[in-house]
């Protein structure tokens, strides 16, 4: 479904990725894991269109996407979360889900105006839809409250659900389970599962857990130094020398340390 060919992006004279060749299967929910400055999450970047690379391309189903800025790839499908959450704090988690709908009628001053009718249905049909999400995610007992009052677990899950209120086919979350305990983080998992199982979501995560990795991925991609070290299930990728060795570099005692409570 995705495919990054080669990719390269330096900052002046930092190769931030340097050659990584990757690909997400549709349907899948692949981990992209490695070391602090590997290069993760500027990849995500690359995809995403917050940077155009420096070499190498993007194909999104087979169309060259390279470059395309976040607003085009949402169109198609493509939509990602942050480590540290963006919600709109001032706003209720119910008024944070139903901003994210794209096409609204009343997003048109001249239909505001003159076609108030038809804005109040859209705005009905979105607030069914953000209710359904709320429902899925079993936060309604917070869908009044202000986003900003909400703990980083309930912030987090609440990203997970801006993107359910888009037509999304790939998700890229970055660091999802960072910051959440562990009843939240069972239950965000959980929530991943079945949007990829009931719902054909396809997903690729960046994560430093690897019991969360373990839980749902498969398979692992992993990145180290800008590139793509090796790619296989997570117990393959826990065996391999060269991950073991890239993780120790970083100061990490045995691979199974990384992202333990």
């Amino acid at each position: 479904m995705l495919i990054v060919k080669d990719v390269h992006l330096n900052f002046g004279g930092v190769r931030a990725v340097n050659g990584a060749t990757a690909e997400i299967g549709r349907g899948s929910i692949t981990g992209l894991i490695g070391p602090n400055g590997a290069g993760k999450t500027t990849l995500f970047n690359l995809i995403a269109g917050v940077f155009r690379p420096t070499a190498g391309s993007v194909l999104l189903d087979g169309e060259d996407v390279t470059g395309l800025p976040p607003h085009a790839l949402f169109k198609r499908g493509l939509v990602r979360t942050f480590q540290l959450p963006h919600e709109f704090s001032t706003l209720t988690v119910r008024e944070n889900l139903m901003v994210v709908a794209a096409d609204q009628p009343g997003e048109t001053l001249w239909r505001a105006i003159f076609r108030r009718g038809g804005v109040k249905t859209g705005e009905e049909a979105v607030a069914e839809r953000a209710d359904e999400v709320l429902d899925f995610l079993e936060l309604i007992p917070v869908a009044d409250e202000r986003a900003g009052n909400l703990s980083g677990g309930q912030k987090k899950l609440l990203e997970l659900g801006r993107t359910m209120m888009t037509d999304a086919e790939i998700v890229l979350l970055d660091e999802i389970a960072a910051g959440v305990n562990r009843t939240l983080l069972n239950k965000i998992g959980d929530a991943i599962l079945r949007l990829n199982k009931e719902r054909g979501y396809t997903f690729c995560l960046i994560e430093h857990d690897m019991d969360f990795v373990a839980k749902l991925c498969d398979p692992v991609i992993v990145m180290a130094e800008g590139r793509v070290l090796t790619e296989g299930t997570i117990a393959e990728v826990k065996a391999d020398e060269r991950v073991i060795e890239a993780y120790l570099g970083s100061g990490m005692k045995t691979l199974g340390d990384v992202g333990t409570p």
